[in-house]
């Protein structure tokens, strides 16, 4: 399969499972996960009509965005070091995972020096596994009013990783979760904080997300896949 088939292949399900919940398909952004993949490759799949890639690594990513020469927008759907965080302002358009206000204040700093607003949702380990990284749902409001301050952050919404089930139907509850979360957080109207973005749902997981929500699907190997 194609790229451009395999792409399609997605929007479709995207389509097809917004439209069952009373979605419109146009409301959820793909971003397409680009680990491991080569830059003619993201240049395929930016062809077939994605704008969005996204990348775990802020080391891959540099070694990646002089080499894609199409325009395009860079997530940063990985972990992030405070160690790298001077790298990730300069090329990522939003940052998925900052999970601590030592890096929220890391990335703040960064932007400033180079006179940029940073956007960043916030990870939430809803499921609370240990091998993962995020914020403990309960301590989120908490952190929010903290990191809500600093000037050159704009937070747009959460990002969760549920758990990598054999039954993506397990997923259901981790990204139900976190809709109520975002919705808590909206009602307490807390300055310089928009629920816009609700980052849930992998290749494996997607079709579930959406259905509970979801407005930003982070698909690699959907797409990417030989």
């Amino acid at each position: 399969m194609s790229v451009r088939e395999n792409l399609e292949k997605v929007e479709e399900k995207i389509r097809v499972k917004a439209e069952l919940v009373g979605r419109n398909a146009t409301e959820i952004t793909l971003v397409a996960v680009t680990k491991t993949v080569e830059a003619d490759r993201i240049e395929q799949a930016v062809a077939a009509g994605v704008n969005i890639i996204g990348e775990s690594r802020v080391q891959e990513a540099k070694e990646k965005y002089g080499k894609v020469k199409s325009e395009v927008i860079w997530h940063l759907v990985g972990h992030l070091q405070r160690n790298k965080a001077k790298d990730a302002v300069k090329i990522f358009d939003l940052i998925h995972s900052v999970d601590s206000a030592k890096l929220a204040k890391e990335i703040d700093k960064q932007a400033r020096k180079i006179d940029k607003v940073q956007e960043i949702l916030i990870e939430v380990n809803v499921a609370g596994e240990q091998s993962k990284y995020g914020l403990n749902p309960e301590g989120v409001i908490t952190f929010l009013k903290e990191v809500s301050e600093l000037p050159n952050l704009k937070i747009k919404g959460l990002m969760t990783m549920a758990p990598l089930y054999e039954n993506p139907e397990d997923c259901r509850p981790c990204f139900r979760k976190l809709k109520e979360l975002a919705e808590e957080i909206r009602a307490e109207n807390i300055e310089n904080v928009e629920m816009t973005y609700l980052s849930m749902g992998m290749s494996n997981d997607f079709e579930v997300a959406i259905e509970e929500g979801s407005n930003m699907v982070r698909i690699g190997r959907a797409i990417f896949a030989p």
